[in-house]
């Protein structure tokens, strides 16, 4: 099989390795708009080659889309309008409604299939790809109902390489449970590196006292505003409804402080406590 990946940063160079470990892809041919990335990816031996974005298209079997979301939208229907009744076009995008609302009449809908690889880190570039990124993890195929079946296979076969399992959901329920346990995550981590940064003028002491806690925490800090910003723009009313509920428990702990009540903290917390049976 030969793949197409369009956007060659840590998901798109991951899925590279994973697809030549395994085997299932013949040839991985790289396009980006950085040439840059595309030199970084040739010399780390993720893609064999990389082409313009029309000459990849003719080339390949499946298409990767990997990029950022307000570039996803727009290559999205280019490509579409572009693909063969014999190429299967997959994405790895954290949002979907605005991106399946944009192609839902086109004519080469069945061709795609929108898919959101449960997997990342902090970090971003070709040079953050990493073997194994995907194992263990879930991919959800959102709208499964609207891509043709053959092209659900192949979908299941470029991510089911890279030692996925599957679960199906709407467009609507996937951005919502994305904004859960995805995107307030990444909001909150933001949030507390800043407050850190205006109350503590010492880089040094944070280092210095810096926990594997603290680590852990605003370890989403570090991730790209170029990526996630278009996911928040995309995903914005649920991303909007999440934050509401975040600031309101967070005013209730301020309360409790405030009043002394730490027999209801320590409730809270223990409350708290019971995510641990979700995420075990």
């Amino acid at each position: 099989m030969t793949v197409a990946i369009v956007g060659i940063g840590l998901i798109g160079g991951s899925l590279a390795i994973s697809l030549k470990e395994s085997g299932l892809a013949t040839r991985v041919i790289g396009i980006d708009a950085s040439q840059a990335n595309l030199d970084k990816a040739v010399r780390r031996r993720l893609i064999d080659e990389d082409l313009s974005l029309a000459e990849g298209l003719s080339h390949a079997d499946t298409i990767v889309l990997a990029t950022p979301m307000d570039a996803m939208l727009n290559l999205l229907p280019k490509i579409l309008d572009a693909i063969r009744p014999d190429q299967t076009l997959v994405d790895v995008g954290s949002t979907k409604e605005k991106m399946l609302d944009k192609v839902k009449h086109h004519p080469n809908r069945s061709r795609f299939v929108a898919c959101h690889p449960m997997a990342g880190t902090e970090f971003s570039g070709p040079e953050a790809a990493v073997p194994n990124l995907f194992a263990g993890k879930t991919c959800v195929i959102v709208d499964a109902e609207d891509s043709a079946p053959d092209a659900v296979d192949t979908a299941k076969r470029i991510f089911g390489s890279a030692g996925m399992k599957f679960t199906h959901l709407g467009r609507s329920a996937h951005d919502l449970h994305c904004a859960y346990v995805s995107h307030i995550s990444h909001i909150a981590s933001f949030a507390l590196a800043l407050t850190v940064l205006e109350k503590e003028k010492d880089e040094q002491r944070i280092f210095e006292l810096a926990s594997s806690g603290f680590g852990s925490t605003v370890r989403l800090a570090k991730s790209s505003a170029d990526m996630w910003v278009p996911i928040f723009r995309q995903n914005r009313d649920h991303v909007l409804d999440v934050l509401d509920e975040h600031i309101e428990q967070l005013s209730r702990f301020r309360t409790q402080l405030i009043k002394h009540d730490f027999a209801g903290f320590h409730a809270r917390i223990e409350r708290a406590n019971q995510i641990e049976k979700i995420l075990k």
